[in-house]
């Protein structure tokens, strides 16, 4: 593939949506559409840098018996939706201080320990270049509602009895389906 031009579309309140014009092996003309949290892209070269957009936590009880979930009510699907718990990190932040402030905003629950912090990924990498890294560690604490009105997000711990139970009924964020069901397997 050949790149030819990228052009910002819309911009709204958190996401930009850009066509992206290129030619393929054959010679075609296509356009890619795609969404970022960056406003500003201007090149190719920028499709593919800047800072990480996420913080994705994978959080088990310190037995290591259960795994933390959020059921979410997400706009985008119309329906509650099953993930780890998530979110943006905010100017200044390092990802760690963003994994225990939206774990308390969203659970009610402490970070305990963080054992490991995964490289950069993608969330969406068929329409977004966001990038997340990902937290494995331990939590605890009392799970308490959300403290924003602005999403529908419920916290529970499951075991892998349950986790596997689940998978057969509930949809879930692909990521966390796979995660879920090599953790779940006796």
């Amino acid at each position: 593939m050949k790149y030819k031009s990228i052009e910002k579309v819309h911009q709204g309140k958190f996401i930009s949506r850009y066509n992206i014009e290129y030619e393929t092996v054959s010679g075609r003309g296509k356009t890619y559409e795609m969404i970022s949290r960056n406003p500003n892209i201007t090149n190719y070269d920028e499709l593919r840098g800047g800072r990480v957009d996420a913080v994705v936590m994978i959080l088990h009880d310190e037995s290591n018996e259960q795994i933390l979930l959020s059921r979410e009510f997400r706009m985008a699907t119309g329906e509650w939706v099953y993930n780890f718990p998530a979110g943006l990190i905010d100017s200044g932040e390092d990802a760690a201080s963003a994994a225990e402030r939206e774990l308390r905003e969203e659970t009610g629950l402490k970070l305990t320990r963080i054992d490991e912090i995964w490289f950069e990924s993608y969330s969406a990498v068929g329409f977004s270049n966001e990038k997340n890294i990902v937290i494995e560690g331990k939590a605890a604490g009392e799970i308490k509602p959300s403290d924003s009105e602005m999403e529908e997000i419920e916290a529970y711990w499951y075991t892998k009895a349950e986790i596997r139970a689940l998978l057969k009924v509930a949809r879930f964020a692909a990521r966390t389906q796979a995660y879920c069901v090599l953790w779940s397997r006796e």
